[in-house]
């Protein structure tokens, strides 16, 4: 797995929860030497609506260090979902530009985008998404199949993942067989066979009761921590949004200040 990696980010008002003082403005070069993942610059982004234009994203910066977990937190519909799929390449903004280890995503050509979120970019939703006719190991080898990888070395990959997330004895089971949360680690298990880059979750545990909820907060802290997994996590849930590195409030089309914890 990746195992380089720096636990630092910046933001302007951000708070660093280890040193508790404000980071410098993005736009300032406060960040000389940081090695970047992922660099957000005045991203916009509305839709259209019956009722006209509706303005999702009204200019949003910040920026995640390689091996940091960031959180991003805000109340229903301020976008935080539609920043996710900008960041993964799901979807274009209207102004702003990401860029991945410096290179501006919306300057590539589609075959390039599609390379990047394939081997790139590993997701985690909050339904799993996992295909119902295929057991669990055969679930999480399919990004590796698709990126190229034989099957033999798919197989043990996502052995070797499943068995780090405590589900190996379940490997042959299908997903109608296996319980919400044990569903969820396939799923994340999945996310993860290619050695992403970069893993996004999208409310990872939105689905899950609480206990089962805490089981998969726990887990997804283990393996950012052990494997020094870049990590962005959009999340309702305070206690997982408070296992992060980082936390960024996005409201009102911004990401305006990092959240206390």
């Amino acid at each position: 797995m990746n195992s380089h990696r720096n636990n630092r980010v910046h933001k302007e008002q951000a708070v660093d929860k280890t040193e508790g003082t404000p980071s410098p403005d993005l736009r300032s070069g406060g960040v000389s030497g940081q090695e970047l993942t992922i660099q957000v610059e005045g991203l916009t982004k509305s839709f259209e609506t019956p009722r006209g234009t509706l303005p999702v994203l009204t200019g949003v910066d910040f920026a995640v260090a390689r091996g940091e977990c960031v959180a991003i937190v805000g109340a229903s519909g301020s976008g935080k979902r539609t920043m996710l799929q900008l960041i993964g390449a799901l979807d274009r903004p209207d102004r702003g530009r990401v860029f991945w280890r410096g290179q501006d995503l919306f300057r590539f050509s589609e075959e390039q985008l599609t390379a990047y979120r394939n081997r790139t970019l590993g997701f985690v939703f909050q339904f799993h998404h996992l295909l119902a006719e295929f057991s669990a190991v055969e679930n999480v080898m399919r990004p590796a199949l698709i990126s190229g990888e034989t099957p033999p070395g798919a197989r043990a990959r996502s052995m070797e993942l499943l068995d780090i997330v405590g589900l190996a004895g379940r490997a042959e089971h299908r997903p109608g067989e296996l319980s919400g949360g044990e569903q969820q680690r396939v799923a994340v298990a999945r996310a993860l066979v290619n050695q992403p880059d970069l893993v996004l979750a999208d409310e990872p545990s939105g689905n899950l009761d609480p206990a089962t909820s805490e089981e998969l907060h726990q887990l997804l802290d283990r393996l950012r921590r052990e494997l020094q997994q870049t990590l962005v996590i959009v999340t309702h849930e305070p206690d997982l949004a408070r296992r992060a590195d980082r936390i960024y409030l996005l409201q009102d089309g911004r990401v305006t200040a990092a959240a206390a914890t």
